[in-house]
């Protein structure tokens, strides 16, 4: 490389330096960075994999050690930058939406553009930037693109510490932002781990609605609503049916319960601003939605990768989940004969409905999501 010929040797310290500040100039929030030595992360995710909690995401185990090593991805690597960024918009309404069961909620990071290609057109203005000031630079930017693990990068890099979730947790900001990463080929300076601030807490534990985390730091996506209805291709397990209640992509119970979230930032970004027609949706509205509208209403959106017939997959179970009302039927109804998937899901749909109208039921209330209503109203005021 250039940099390491160059008749006055490059400074590294202050090009460390430089790339944070460029990174804050560039949007995110934080910038750390880290060596490619990932080997005691390889037992912990050779034992999940083992214990098959990927499910069907057959990719993770495919790519077997190499989410370990960086090196692999990008040869020559020697460091990794790693960045987040705050993605909760100002009118979250997490409360509002999780307590009304004709409403659909969504995962809060998928309200607004998908922010896959936003962080790595960022990283790669960063590489850009790195490049221009050494002269030479090889350099590759990831945002959940590659079998690359980068919840220990981030953590290694100082910028948070894993949370019993699995999440990354940060003192200032809580667990609401993206991850993203640069591998470079540079020798430059690493920072240090931050410490763990978890304790013997266990809120995000009790709190899933699932039960997905099976022990601390462990997540089993088969049982996680998250994979349930992104993930999943297929049926959703009844068990798991009723656990799922107005959640139709995604869930964030895991980190509204986290203590730490209490100092969770809000996003600058325009781009991460919740979409009217996806923000406290009506779930018989949804339900209706010909494919030609959900193509054009997701454009641009992560949602729009499980694509309708998992969308509507997703609609009628919380449709199932919801009050009582002949209106949900007659929606349910509506799409029947469309295709065995949904008509598996709009059947036990109906189901419910029709034993709380026979038992004079109006509305179930799961007692773990009338905590969490609480806890966030108390906690997240400017949300309730």
């Amino acid at each position: 490389m250039l940099w390491s010929i160059m008749s006055k040797p490059l400074d590294l310290n202050q090009l460390a330096q430089n790339i944070k500040q460029w990174g804050l100039e560039l949007g995110f929030q934080q910038v750390g960075i880290t060596d490619t030595d990932l080997r005691a992360s390889e037992p912990a995710l050779q034992a999940w994999l083992d214990k098959q909690y990927h499910g069907e995401m057959a990719w993770m185990a495919r790519h077997g050690m190499m989410r370990a090593r960086p090196h692999e991805l990008l040869p020559g690597t020697l460091r990794v930058i790693s960045v987040r960024m705050n993605y909760l918009p100002a009118n979250a309404a997490f409360a509002s939406t999780l307590k009304d069961p004709t409403l659909g909620y969504v995962s809060r990071y998928a309200l607004g553009r998908d922010y896959h290609k936003l962080l790595r057109s960022r990283l790669k203005k960063l590489g850009e930037q790195i490049q221009q000031y050494c002269g030479s630079l090889n350099f590759r930017p990831f945002v959940d693109s590659a079998p690359i693990l980068e919840r220990p990068l981030a953590e290694k890099a100082g910028l948070g510490w894993t949370g019993k979730h699995s999440l990354i947790l940060n003192r200032e900001a809580g667990s609401f932002f993206f991850l993203g990463e640069l591998l470079i080929d540079l020798p430059l300076p690493v920072d240090q781990p931050v410490e763990e601030g978890c304790g013997k807490c266990v809120a995000c534990m009790t709190i899933c609605p699932t039960g997905a985390i099976v022990e601390p730091y462990t997540v089993d996506a088969r049982r996680c609503i998250s994979y349930l209805t992104i993930e999943l291709e297929g049926a959703i397990p009844e068990a798991f049916r009723p656990l799922i209640g107005n959640r139709i992509y995604g869930c964030d119970d895991c980190q509204l319960i986290c203590p730490w979230n209490r100092y969770s930032q809000l996003t600058d970004e325009a781009d991460f601003s919740p979409r009217k027609a996806l923000h406290n949706p009506d779930l018989v509205e949804l339900f209706s939605w010909s494919e030609a509208q959900f193509l054009k209403v997701t454009e641009g959106s992560a949602i729009r990768r499980i694509g309708h017939l998992r969308w509507l997959r997703n609609v009628a179970v919380a449709l199932g989940n919801a009050p009582w009302s002949n209106a949900v039927i007659t929606a349910l109804e509506s799409r029947k004969g469309e295709h065995p998937l949904l008509d598996e899901h709009i059947e036990w749909a109906i189901a419910q409905q029709i034993e709380k109208r026979n038992a004079c039921i109006i509305e179930v209330q799961l007692p773990k999501k009338q905590r969490l209503v609480r806890v966030i109203e108390k906690g997240l005021v400017r949300d309730a």
